[in-house]
C-alpha cells in the first residue's frame, strides 16, 4: 500500500559469499503477490520480515535486523565490512561467554559482597574484606598464586617497574626476549639515560635485548641458546607496543618460558600483560610465566576504573613487588583505598571481558576498512587476536595526524579540541593521542596514539561498542 502513512522499504537479500543485494521495490511487490521475477545473485537467502499490526488494524512490515535502513549512519565501506565479519564476530561473543564465566566464578569463590565496596581511610589497617576479596577473585581469574591489585600503581609501567625491582638485584641480568621494549620502559632499564634517577642499570643491572625475527615474530632459534646463568630474569612483552609486530598469543608464551628454563631453570620470567587481559580464554601464569603486571585504565578495569594497576604470579614475588609499590616490612595489608573506588574496582572486573570483547570487535572493524582503502594493518584482517592493539600504518605525518584529529572529533568526551604532537614524559619520540575518554589516558575507552616517527603508524584500541568505531571510522575517511 502507499499513501502519506505508508513506505515501502526496499528488502535486502544477502549471497552465500555474505554480499548484501538490495531488491527495487517493483520486484518486492512481485514477489509478495507469488510472481515470478527474473534476479541474477546467486544463492540468495531473504532475510525473514513479519507483518506487525498497526494501530489502523492495517498491515506493515518491520524492518528486519540488517536493513539497510538501520545502517545509514556507516559509510558504505563500513556495512559492507559489518557484513563480511559475521562469524568473526560471533567467535568474539563467545570467547566474552567463557570469560565472563570465570569471572563469575571467581567472585562467588571470593564471597564478594556490597561490604566489600565501603573502602577505608588512612593506613587501610581498618578494611572490610574488599581490598583481600579484589585480590583473591584476580588471582584466581589470572591462575596465579597471588596479586595486589591497588589504586596505587598508576600506570602499567609502574606495575611493571615494580616487579622488575622485584625480581632484580646488583649484578643480574635482563634479557627482552620480544625486541624493544615499549617506549615508557627505556628510561626504567636504563637503555635510554635517566638522569641518574635510579634505573636498574644505575644499580648495577646488565641488559640485553634479543632482536625479532624477521616475520615480526619471537626468533625462536635465537630465544634457544640466548639464556645464560647469569640472566635473573626474561621480560616478556605480550603487545605490539610501538613496535610493527605481531603480537604474542598466549600459547607463544608458554613456549617460550619453556626455552627459557630448559636454559636456566633459576631463571624468572615477567610478562608484560598489558592489552593482553582476556583477549584468550588463559592467561600468562597459567603457562608458566612467575609475574604478570599491568593497568587496570586497560582491558581488567572494564573502561570502569578510574586508575590502578596490578602484579600477580608466585606469592614471594607478589610480596616482593608490594614492597617496592610500598616499602620492605609494610606488606600486601595497608593502603586506604575510598570505597567508591573499589567499587568502581569490582564492577570494572566483572564488565572487563565484555568491554575487551567490544574492543576486539572494533580491532576487526579497522582493520577490515582500512586494508580495503589499501593500508598495511598489523594484524591483518579476520586474523585471531592476541591484544586489543590494531595497527595501520599511514605513511606520513599529515595521515597520522588527521587520523588522530577525527578520532577526537568523533570522540564523547572534548570533541572540541584538537590534540597536539608534542613531548611526553617517558617516550622517546614525538607522539599524539587522541582520547576524548572519561577516564584520562584510558586506552579501554576507544583511543588511538603513535609516535610521529616512521612508518607513522597510529595504534588504535578500546572501545565500549563496536558501533562507536563504526562511526569513527566514517570520520576517519573523509580525513585522510
Amino acid at each position: 500500500k502507499r499513501g502519506p502513512k505508508y513506505s515501502f522499504p526496499s528488502l535486502p537479500f544477502r549471497t552465500a559469499a555474505g554480499k548484501i543485494l538490495v531488491l527495487t521495490e517493483q520486484k518486492m511487490m512481485m514477489a509478495l503477490s507469488g510472481a515470478p521475477f527474473a534476479c541474477s545473485a546467486p544463492s540468495l537467502r531473504p532475510i525473514r520480515i513479519r507483518p506487525v499490526a498497526s494501530k489502523s488494524s492495517t498491515q506493515s512490515l518491520s524492518l528486519p535486523l540488517h536493513h539497510p535502513r538501520l545502517f545509514s549512519l556507516f559509510v558504505p565501506e563500513v556495512e559492507e565490512a559489518v557484513a563480511f565479519l559475521h562469524s568473526e564476530f560471533n567467535d568474539v561473543d563467545n570467547l566474552v561467554a567463557h570469560n565472563t564465566s570465570r569471572v563469575l566464578k571467581a567472585f562467588q569463590n571470593a564471597r564478594v559482597g556490597s561490604h566489600f565496596f565501603a573502602g577505608c581511610t588512612g593506613y587501610g589497617h581498618d578494611e572490610a574484606g574488599g581490598r583481600e576479596g579484589l585480590d583473591q577473585a584476580f588471582a584466581e581469574i589470572f591462575g596465579a598464586e597471588s596479586a595486589i591489585v591497588r589504586s596505587h600503581f598508576f600506570s602499567g609501567t609502574h606495575a611493571i617497574t615494580c616487579a622488575l625491582f622485584a625480581m632484580l638485584r646488583p649484578s643480574d641480568e635482563l634479557l627482552a626476549v620480544a625486541g624493544a621494549p615499549y617506549d615508557t620502559l627505556e628510561q626504567v632499564i636504563g637503555k635510554r639515560d635517566s638522569d641518574g634517577l635510579g634505573s636498574l642499570q644505575d644499580f648495577g643491572v646488565n641488559y640485553r635485548e634479543l632482536p625479532l625475527a624477521e616475520d615480526g615474530g619471537l626468533d625462536w632459534d635465537g630465544l634457544a641458546t640466548s639464556v645464560s646463568p647469569q640472566t635473573r630474569c626474561a621480560l616478556i612483552q605480550r603487545s605490539c607496543g610501538y613496535s610493527w609486530r605481531r603480537s604474542l598469543s598466549v600459547n607463544e608464551i608458554g613456549r617460550a618460558i619453556k626455552l627459557i628454563k630448559l636454559q636456566n631453570p633459576n631463571c624468572l620470567v615477567l610478562v608484560d600483560n598489558c592489552y593482553g587481559e582476556f583477549v584468550d580464554t588463559i592467561e600468562p601464569p597459567m603457562v608458566g610465566s612467575d609475574l604478570i603486571a599491568g593497568s587496570l585504565i586497560k582491558n581488567p578495569g572494564g573502561t570502569i576504573a578510574p586508575c590502578g594497576g596490578y602484579v600477580a604470579g608466585r606469592a614471594n614475588l607478589v610480596k616482593a613487588a608490594a614492597a617496592r609499590l610500598s616499602a620492605p616490612g609494610l606488606g600486601i595489608d595497608c593502603g586506604s583505598t575510598p570505597g567508591d573506588i573499589m567499587r568502581a574496582f569490582f564492577q570494572g572486573l566483572f564488565l572487563a571481558p565484555q568491554m575487551v570483547g567490544e574492543a576486539i570487535k572494533g580491532s576487526l572493524l579497522i582493520a577490515e576498512v582500512m586494508a580495503t582503502k589499501g593500508f598495511k594493518v598489523q594484524p591483518s584482517p579476520r586474523l585471531p587476536r592476541n591484544d586489543t592493539v590494531q595497527a595501520v600504518q599511514l605513511g606520513s605525518r599529515e595521515r597520522l595526524i588527521a587520523f588522530c584529529e577525527a578520532v577526537q572529533r568523533s570522540s564523547p568526551v572534548s570533541s572540541f579540541t584538537k590534540p597536539v604532537a608534542g613531548a611526553t614524559p617517558g617516550y622517546a619520540s614525538e607522539v599524539i593521542f587522541a582520547d576524548g575518554t572519561f577516564i584520562d589516558g584510558s586506552t579501554s575507552e576507544l583511543s588511538c596514539d603513535g609516535p610521529l616517527r616512521e612508518p607513522f603508524a597510529v595504534f588504535c584500541q578500546g572501545g565500549t561498542h563496536w558501533t562507536q568505531w563504526g562511526l569513527v571510522l566514517g570520520e576517519v575517511l573523509k580525513s585522510i
